[in-house]
């Protein structure tokens, strides 16, 4: 699409702007610096971030912010959805952009629109490209300030993070990665006390590695343990191990190297070949994933288990890994037991069943994995009041689908 050349030069003027200030802005400089990067253009701009509960868009300011809900908002439409959204109820005209880093999503951008729009201003679907393309470079620029920012970190946590919970968080990958033939997205609750469990992957050409861990415990030796169970398994494959009996068995070695009491995490690692869709799994003492196929549970991967990760002696037997093959566009799903197991005021479970029922309503929606996460986890703490008693850590898998695009305003990744 042809833009006028006014506009062209000053959009190319505001990218440049943002770009330059962006290397020294602070992360509480962050809605400032995008503001006047876009203030020549007409334009107002405000960055919010979703909190780690996914459940609050927080004003990236410094001054103190209220935050805006993700239920029932345009905004929270915007970040469930990933479409561009329009807002006039305040009277002036603003648009809601998803922002994202790569694909996992970061929160929204608000965007304020002219009145009276000058001739040289784009159309509605040329302004959408154009406040895409910026809403990615926000995405990248505010990742890129929260390592170093205990503003933006404040911001994210939306309250105080437990030991044991900071810890984790910094360890575990982003929430959610994808390329063009697999989509990986996971979910950490209770989010700000969360020490037992922890999830990791990893994406190279073909192959992705997947892990998911629940350690013994409710204290910050869970955490250690969990910390430990994680970064053994990442420097056994570093270290070229890629037989996942031999990655089990290097966890084993670290976690039970540490002072006793024994410590120990069950876990599930997994290595998918996207290529073919061939699965090789290793069940530690963990529930087994589910296969999701055309929408419905359609069996759980049961592997013969080993115990799990730190517990050795000569009393354990030989471990064994399974293969499944998948299907383009299975679904598999990885989690812990305190999904499953989270007990409401009568002491009913969760349950499995209800797991099942509530994954297949996200397939049949055709919800993104990371919005099916999230809603997987609404359920959970609304059956426990909002409050787990256990921690509970989903990792959900898509692979040779075109499910990467649902996080995306549409057509937007093909241009």
């Amino acid at each position: 699409m042809q833009l006028d050349g006014a506009w062209a030069r000053a959009w190319a003027g505001a990218l440049a702007h943002l770009i330059d200030s962006a290397h020294l802005a602070t992360g509480a400089d962050l809605s400032r610096t995008v503001d006047r990067s876009v203030g020549p253009l007409g334009l107002s701009a405000e960055v919010l971030m979703v909190d780690l509960a996914q459940q609050v868009l927080m004003p990236v300011r410094q001054e103190p912010v209220v935050g805006v809900d993700v239920e029932g908002t345009l905004a929270g439409r915007a970040y469930q959805y990933g479409e561009i959204v329009r807002d006039d109820d305040r009277g002036a005209p603003q648009l809601w952009v998803p922002v994202l880093d790569g694909t996992d999503r970061v929160g929204v951008l608000r965007v304020g629109l002219p009145g009276p729009r000058p001739s040289w201003f784009p159309d509605d679907d040329a302004l959408d490209d154009e406040l895409w393309t910026l809403a990615g470079l926000v995405g990248h620029i505010v990742m890129s300030k929260l390592v170093h920012s205990d503003r933006l970190r404040r911001l994210r946590s939306n309250g105080l993070l437990s030991p044991g919970s900071e810890l984790l968080w910094q360890l575990v990958p982003p929430r959610t990665f994808a390329t063009e033939h697999v989509v990986v997205s996971a979910i950490l609750e209770p989010h700000d006390t969360v020490v037992g469990d922890a999830y990791d992957y990893s994406v190279d050409g073909d192959v992705v590695t997947l892990a998911v861990f629940d350690s013994s415990g409710h204290d910050i030796r869970a955490g250690v343990t969990s910390a430990l169970a994680l970064t053994a398994v990442r420097n056994a494959r570093l270290s070229g191990r890629h037989d996942l009996v031999e990655v089990a068995a290097h966890a084993d070695a670290v976690i039970a190297d540490q002072p006793r009491p024994m410590q120990f995490s069950t876990a599930v690692l997994a290595r998918l070949d996207t290529a073919g869709g061939a699965l090789d799994y290793l069940l530690a003492g963990h529930p087994p994933p589910l296969l999701v196929r055309d929408g419905r549970v359609v069996k759980e991967l049961t592997a013969v288990p080993r115990p799990p990760l730190g517990v050795t002696g000569p009393d354990v037997g030989p471990a064994h890994t399974a293969r499944e093959q998948l299907e383009p566009g299975d679904r598999l799903l990885l989690y812990t037991d305190g999904v499953t197991e989270a007990r409401d005021g009568n002491g009913e479970f969760f349950g499995e069943r209800r797991l099942v029922e509530l994954t297949e309503q996200a397939a049949a929606a055709d919800l993104s994995a990371p919005e099916t996460l999230r809603r997987l986890r609404t359920a959970v703490m609304r059956h426990q009041a909002g409050r787990l008693q256990d921690d509970a850590t989903l990792l959900l898998v898509d692979w040779a689908s075109d499910r990467h695009l649902r996080m995306f305003p549409a057509g937007r990744p093909s241009r």
